[in-house]
């Protein structure tokens, strides 16, 4: 027998049991007393039911809906896969009911969708939300920003999980980290790009505040969930996109409607995605139960990294050897005006708001610490590395 079944069945024993010495009663004043009694048991039972943990007293459905199409490689079977993962986590007594986008609500719907309590549970890069908030793009990625180890230091150790929790807050709202793509590509062009005069006029999905800086270059940033690329790709409706990598934008087939595929993306060193939850639902839950969302999140952040490092190579190959894809570098003057331009940007979101420069502080110490570390530690073994192989 469970430890909770016998306290409260012996609880609820002793509450019966004076019941039915109640009815047989004459005297008043015995009856007064047995009243007592009966009272006593029963706030005895409330008090042992309110100090069962949560997560023994029943199932947990939880609805959750994403940005992502179904079944699409990384992103929408990340997503997938920490909602499968939770469940068996549990033995099913946290249920996961996904929706991919459309499938409840529009991608960009998500947000709204998970914030008024009509689902729990979001997954998606939290930058499609800076048009409500600008902080909300640090949580995925921005320009010149943070790549993945680094940005799961800041989250972890640098302070930027409490700065998330007050914006997140705000919006009725509690996230976390729950995957990443790396560094991602530059973009798809119909046209070589020599210099940063190219991009203007240039109409391009890309979202974020990567979004921001091309605009200062006098493009056109649009931003398009990922199911509608291609179709506007490919009708004209755009003439460059940004996407993720070789792995996915393999396939999306972006290279039937443009050749040049551009490297390395300013805009996401390392695209964060986030498991975006109800705040009243979270609050809600036992701490156990907290816990093991958590750890799913987690295994989720690091299996997605290593799956996109594990495909990007092969997928690269195929995409030059097989597709025809002309594979191109950003110059350093096209480089040099990106950085430009996003110095502008980042004095832009630190003026909207007392909140969006503290986040934007953070972060930016962060990147400077974490950065001096990783040139001596990482990147000058991979540097030396490759060169003595030939890599």
């Amino acid at each position: 027998m469970k430890r909770r079944d016998f306290v409260l069945g012996a609880a609820a024993g002793a509450g019966a049991t004076t019941t039915a010495l109640l009815s047989g009663c004459t005297d008043s004043g015995e009856s007064d007393k047995l009243k007592k009694e009966l009272e006593a048991a029963k706030t005895k039972i409330s008090k042992l039911e309110s100090a069962v943990p949560a997560a023994s007293k029943g199932s947990i459905e939880i609805t959750m809906v994403s940005t992502w199409p179904r079944d699409f490689p990384g992103l929408g079977t990340g997503a997938q896969r920490f909602a499968e993962r939770l469940t068996t986590m549990t033995d099913g007594r946290i249920k996961v009911n996904y929706f991919a986008a459309g499938e409840r609500v529009k991608a960009f719907d998500s947000f709204d969708e998970v914030a008024s309590g009509n689902a729990q549970m979001y997954h998606a890069a939290d930058y499609y939300w800076k048009g409500k908030h600008p902080g909300w793009a640090y949580f995925t990625a921005v320009p010149f920003g943070m790549t993945y180890t680094e940005i799961n230091a800041w989250i972890q150790w640098g302070g930027g999980q409490a700065l998330w929790d007050e914006l997140a807050a705000g919006y009725g709202l509690k996230c976390l980290p729950c995957g990443n793509t790396g560094v991602q590509m530059g973009g798809w062009f119909r046209k070589e790009m020599n210099s940063a005069s190219d991009f203007k006029g240039l109409k391009m999905r890309i979202p974020g505040l990567g979004g921001d800086v091309i605009a200062k270059l006098g493009a056109s940033p649009v931003s398009l969930p990922g199911g509608q690329i291609y179709e506007n790709l490919v009708s004209g409706a755009i003439d460059a996109t940004e996407w993720v990598g070789p792995w996915n934008d393999s396939f999306m087939k972006f290279y039937e409607a443009a050749k040049y595929y551009y490297y390395p993306g300013m805009h996401e060193p390392g695209a964060q995605l986030s498991l975006g939850m109800n705040k009243k639902f979270w609050d809600g839950l036992s701490k156990a139960d907290q816990e093991i969302i958590k750890a799913a999140a987690e295994v989720e952040n690091s299996i997605m990294m290593s799956e996109y490092n594990a495909k990007n190579g092969a997928s690269l190959a195929s995409l030059i050897s097989d597709q025809g894809v002309k594979l191109k570098s950003f110059n350093d003057d096209i480089y040099d005006s990106f950085g430009d331009a996003a110095a502008e940007v980042f004095e832009e979101v630190q003026a909207h708001s007392p909140m969006a420069k503290k986040i934007h502080q953070s972060f930016k110490s962060s990147r400077d610490e974490i950065g001096a570390w990783a040139k001596i530690s990482d990147q000058a073994y991979v540097a030396q590395r490759n060169r003595v192989l030939g890599l």
